[in-house]
């Protein structure tokens, strides 16, 4: 798990500190509304508390990092970090909101409004705070089925009505042993009856002690013809400090395993020949393939070669920014599925119409994409990293029904 320095928790409390001095300056004039002055105080002490506690807790976490267990240190971080969010991102909010309306009430009107400005003001605030505990609490483990049909000039007749289920970015570390969490996701994935289910990587955070006791859940996954899976960039191992290279490796090679012991055929770099009666297509998987700061593992060029003579291919690659640079217009592959971006588990979806800040650094990012005959789907993923909550981003289960022209 990456490790933060000592001045930057500094500045991160001190951006706390300050936003939270702003915040109280507005506060105490929507206090002093209230007719009690003891209820009054009490939220202001209230406040105060809040804040030392959450630097307190920080700093507390910094100097203690090292010496917590993984898994912990993760829950601990990922807890500590959507409390963060819960705390800032509405105090942001309602300073900007509540500052621009004192301001613009103070140049158009010649009377201060006593109570529109702090009521707004107020609101401002306690709504984002509301959809931040909703995005906690509520959609976390909300997850969706999204039905997309793609029609394929190439596509051989026995394959016509192809139902592929894929499902990307697990990170087990973060459900914390919550296996019943995950068994409706296995419900809702069995119901769809697929042909195959195919999963683009991040089965972990960082770990293998993360599998323990998932064998019996993932077994449960069915699929008529087969499953099989690729690598994610957490999967490797990379974000971690470990003792020595065997130990490193000894981690990888369990996470490799796993996929074996559910029934899932890991493609590391490349290629299975599917087939129904005469025809066949071809399924290629390769290992990670990020640019920089995501190491680039992958090789595409075996995978392609062993798959040469099969006209309609499909391929498993985690990181989307892959399709653009290896793919699309330089190979005959038809249909690519990734994952890695989660959508940023940010953002607004409706209908065909969806943002996210994701998309200043992803270009594909979420959901179907096509170039001339060549199409990309990015999962927006099953499970969830860093902050523990999900705003407009569902986690996501993809049925991919394939038709022929």
């Amino acid at each position: 798990m990456r490790t933060y320095s000592l001045f930057t928790i500094i500045l991160l409390c001190l951006a706390v500190l300050l936003v939270d001095i702003a915040t109280f300056y507005w506060l105490r004039s929507i206090t002093r509304l209230i007719v009690s002055p003891a209820l009054g105080l009490l939220i202001h002490v209230v406040f105060w508390v809040f804040t030392m506690g959450l630097i307190g807790a920080i700093v507390t976490l910094r100097i203690r990092l090292d010496s917590i267990s993984s898994q912990r240190k993760h829950r601990l971080v990922s807890s500590l970090f959507g409390l963060s969010v819960a705390s800032f991102v509405p105090k942001i909010i309602f300073v900007v909101v509540i500052t621009i309306l004192y301001f613009a009430n103070f140049v158009f009107s010649e009377k201060e409004s006593i109570y529109v400005v702090p009521i707004v003001g107020t609101l401002s605030g306690f709504l984002p705070f509301f959809v931040i505990l909703y995005a906690v609490f509520g959609s976390l483990y909300r997850f969706k089925v999204y039905r997309i049909k793609i029609v394929f000039e190439q596509l051989p007749k026995a394959f016509d009505g192809l139902r592929l289920v894929q499902i990307s970015d697990i990170h087990l570390g973060s459900f914390n042993y919550k296996y019943h969490v995950f068994d409706k996701a296995v419900r809702m994935i069995n119901n769809l009856k697929p042909d195959y289910i195919f999963f683009t990587g991040d089965l972990v955070n960082n770990y293998s002690g993360e599998l323990q006791g998932w064998e019996s859940t993932f077994e449960q996954l069915k699929a008529k013809s087969g499953k099989f899976s690729v690598l994610g960039n957490h999967d490797y191992g990379d974000y971690s400090e470990w003792e020595s290279d065997e130990a490193k490796e000894a981690n990888f090679i369990e996470i490799k395993g796993f996929h074996q012991q559910i029934g899932f055929e890991l493609l590391l770099n490349d290629a299975r020949i599917l087939q129904k009666g005469d025809d066949r297509i071809a399924l290629l998987g390769i290992e990670n393939w990020g640019n920089p700061p995501f190491k680039q593992y992958g090789d595409l060029q075996p995978a392609i070669l062993k798959a040469a003579d099969v006209p309609f291919k499909i391929l498993l690659s985690h990181d989307p920014t892959h399709w653009v640079e290896e793919v699309v217009g330089k190979t005959p592959i038809a249909l690519t599925l990734s994952g890695h971006t989660h959508g940023m588990q940010a953002g607004i979806q409706f209908k065909d119409r969806r943002w996210s800040p994701i998309k200043y650094k992803y270009k594909h990012w979420a959901g179907l994409y096509k170039e001339a005959n060549q199409f990309l789907y990015v999962n927006r993923g099953l499970g969830w990293l860093g902050f523990p909550g999900r705003i407009g981003m569902r986690p996501e289960i993809t049925l991919i029904q394939c038709h022929r022209k």
